[in-house]
């Protein structure tokens, strides 16, 4: 119960404390209460550095509740912590499991209870990341994924290369600068992903589905070195399941000297290094065109030799062809005698026959034309008889006139002129002028 207050009285109650007072009670209560402090686990989340100073929340992913608590990492702490933390590779950030030591604080000013972190478990961490890594191997190996990838045929000269990695990172420079200098003609496909943080799983894979499907020679997968527990992104199922599943071979080069991802056991080949995942491009290219400039050298030798054989049979044949030749021809011009004497002898009995069928038509072209003459002379004779006899004079010596108008023009009837028009009759002897006094139509009868 608490203490009746008496109103009358001014005096504070005793066990009245201030804000401050309240907040130091608390603290060393907490401190008292766990002298050596305690050990917390939880997952990472929220992370932000101020300065030299960081701060979090650590969340219970096991409780139904997902209770968080705040953590302030202080500036000392970090530094004490940072040998430790570099030793195992481990960088600290969001998603990140972790168990911490450390000491509960109410910080007065903002009444914000929160842990003071002091120490950290790596083991913890890398404990769950390779859990992690191991129910990912187990469900890849039971799918039967993991050699997948390694059953895909290399192109012994992989010009044609995808490259799925953070372009102006130090891995990409590495990369690009090495296949530059090796003088080789590479086509480079570059997809530029994240390869870390939250988005960087669903990139990477989706970069590797989508270089896949294109027309090249296999896909680059290469980032630089970093944490271990960076590394772990490419321990994610999704990544693994592009490679696998991937129809061209992939190669990682993913910076790690020791360690090895998922990724680097489901892909057709693992290098340490981005140089050295070019260097075995570059290698392979070389390869391919010492073995083509083998088989070249090898292909001209053959090509010499067999030159040389057809070249000497080409020269035998030629001689042969040339004696057959040469025989062919003797015989042809023999042939070719005995044709011209034929044919001299068989000219002759034509000639004579066509002579004689040349003087029988001379005789009657000589004959001939004479006989035409006189049949186109009596021929003409008849038409100018004919002419005469319808010649206008001779008409007129018969009695026939012409009636002519003023103009010229002959008048053929009557309805032609009117009265008072003058007309010119023409006779045998000569011409008649008069004046027309009647006008009649054709067909009346005209009575004087």
């Amino acid at each position: 119960m608490q203490p009746q207050l008496d109103l009358g009285d001014a005096a504070e109650p005793e066990g009245t404390f201030t804000v401050s007072q309240l907040v130091d009670l608390i603290n060393h209560r907490l401190r008292t209460g766990y002298d050596d402090g305690f050990w917390v686990r939880g997952e990472i989340q929220g992370w932000q550095a101020k300065g030299p100073h960081a701060y979090f929340s650590l969340a219970d992913d096991q409780s139904a509740t997902k209770a968080v608590v705040r953590v302030a990492f202080f500036a000392p702490q970090r530094e004490r912590l940072r040998k430790l933390l570099d030793k195992h590779r481990l960088v600290l950030g969001d998603g990140i499991k972790v168990r911490i030591h450390g000491y509960l604080d109410l910080y007065g000013p903002t009444g914000q209870l929160s842990l003071k972190m002091g120490g950290i478990d790596p083991r913890f961490t890398l404990g769950d990341l390779a859990m992690q890594r191991d129910q990912v191997l187990r469900r890849l190996v039971a799918g039967g994924l993991v050699g997948a990838n390694k059953r895909c045929s290399l192109s012994p000269a992989p010009l044609r290369v995808g490259v799925v990695t953070s372009v102006g990172s130090a891995a990409w420079h590495d990369f690009e600068h090495e296949l530059s200098a090796s003088g080789v003609g590479f086509e480079l496909a570059v997809c530029d992903v994240r390869v870390q943080g939250d988005q960087a799983v669903a990139m990477v894979s989706a970069a590797i589905a989508t270089l896949a499907r294109r027309r090249l020679d296999a896909v680059v997968v290469i980032r630089g070195g970093g944490a271990r527990n960076e590394l772990a992104v490419f321990d994610a199922e999704p990544i693994a399941l592009a490679i696998a599943r991937a129809p061209l071979p992939v190669l990682t080069g993913l910076g790690h000297e020791v360690d090895r991802s998922i990724a680097d056991e489901v892909a057709h080949t693992s290098y340490k290094t981005p140089t050295a995942c070019a260097q075995a491009l570059v290698q392979a290219a070389w390869d391919y065109r010492r073995r083509a400039d083998r088989v070249f050298e090898a292909v001209c030798v053959a090509s010499r030799a067999g030159f040389d054989a057809a070249e000497q049979r080409l020269v035998d044949r030629a001689h042969r062809i040339a004696r057959r030749t040469h025989a062919a021809v003797v015989r042809a011009d023999e042939g070719l005698g005995l044709r011209v004497e034929s044919v001299r002898r068989s000219a002759a009995r034509p000639l004579d026959a066509s002579g004689r069928r040349l003087d029988r038509a001379t005789g009657m072209l000589r004959a001939r034309p004479p006989q035409l003459v006189d049949a186109e002379d009596r021929h003409l004779a008849g038409l100018a008889a004919r002419v005469r006899a319808v010649d206008p004079v001779v008409m007129l010596a018969r009695g026939w006139t012409i009636t002519r108008d003023v103009a010229g023009a002959v008048v053929r009837d009557p309805s032609l002129v009117a009265r008072g028009d003058r007309i010119v009759t023409e006779f045998a002897g000569g011409h008649l002028t008069s004046t027309v006094d009647s006008d009649e139509q054709p067909g009346s009868e005209h009575v004087p």
